[in-house]
Order: structure tokens, then C-alpha cells, then sequence
């Protein structure tokens, strides 16, 4: 996979081996080689993040992950798959943009009693989702989402996280 990494918190310790596994994993889930596909991860702060929030979703805050998706894919209707990505004119097929804040996912995790390594590798692979055009707003979007986060760590030896 072509994985461009930018760590602008040096306390993203291993976040490239986590980033590499979390998204392969979705990858092979939707039948794409990971070896075409490029995505861009960014591993940041509350404060970095939030300026991005601001800016790309007009939401000052602190949030745990963000994507950018490099082409729309979202399916017509509800709760179907999206559309496939296509490659473009080099056959490499650019997926999008993720970043990560090492604050929020280190409290949610502390907070849930969850490995910090599992909930970033949940929260890399919700990204990827997204960058493959799954989403959460609607109802059937948010459970087809959800069930498939939950299969591929279940693969991945990570429980449910969304088990209370």
C-alpha cells in the first residue's frame, strides 16, 4: 500500500505499523489489492484536529478521527455498499486523506478501559470506511457501517466496540 504518514505529535509511537494493518484490513474486506491503493494518514493533536475540524466541518472542537475522501462514493440509497473506487490513469487507485489525534483517542480509550492500540486501530478502519464511502448519518448506513467495522476486527482480534 502506498501509505503516506505524516506524525506531527511525536507521541504517535508505531502509529505507521497500525495504520498499515488497519486499513489493509479494510482493503482486503472490500476486495481492493492493497498494493494500488494510496491513502495519506496524519497523526496529530486535539489542537491540530481541531483546526481541521473547523475548517472542513465548521465544528471548532477536538474529535478523534477525520477523513477526506478522494472521490464521492456513497451509495443511491440507504443502507446499500458504495460505489467501488476506480484507479486512476497510473492504475493506482488514491483513496483520501485520514488524521488522527493522539489526545481524544488516548482519553476515549483510558475512558472505555479499551487498549489504546485497538481503538486506533478502530478508528483507522471507521476512517478508511469512509474514505471507501461509507457513512453513519442515516439510520441503514450507520448499521451497514457499524457491522462491518465489527467484522473486520473481529478478524483482527479486537472486540466489538460498540459492546457496552
Amino acid at each position: 500500500m502506498n501509505l503516506e504518514l505524516t506524525v506531527e505529535d511525536d507521541r504517535w509511537q508505531g502509529l505507521e505499523a497500525l495504520s498499515r494493518q488497519a486499513i489493509s484490513a479494510v482493503l482486503s474486506h472490500a476486495e481492493l489489492d492493497p498494493e494500488r491503493c494510496e491513502v495519506s494518514v496524519l497523526g496529530c493533536d486535539d489542537a491540530r484536529i481541531s483546526e481541521l475540524n473547523a475548517e472542513f466541518r465548521g465544528k471548532p472542537t477536538a474529535t478523534n478521527v477525520l477523513s477526506w475522501p478522494a472521490e464521492d462514493l456513497a451509495p443511491d440509497e440507504a443502507g446499500q455498499a458504495p460505489h467501488p473506487p476506480k484507479p486512476d490513469f497510473t492504475g493506482e487507485i488514491p483513496l483520501g486523506d485520514i488524521a488522527i489525534s493522539f489526545d481524544t483517542c488516548a482519553r476515549e480509550a483510558d475512558e472505555a478501559g479499551k487498549d489504546i492500540d485497538d481503538h486506533v486501530i478502530h478508528l483507522l478502519v471507521h476512517g478508511t470506511l469512509h474514505l471507501l464511502g461509507y457513512d453513519h448519518i442515516r439510520d441503514p448506513d450507520a448499521a451497514l457501517m457499524e457491522g462491518i467495522e465489527v467484522e473486520i476486527l473481529g478478524k483482527l482480534g479486537i472486540d466489538d466496540p460498540y459492546k457496552v
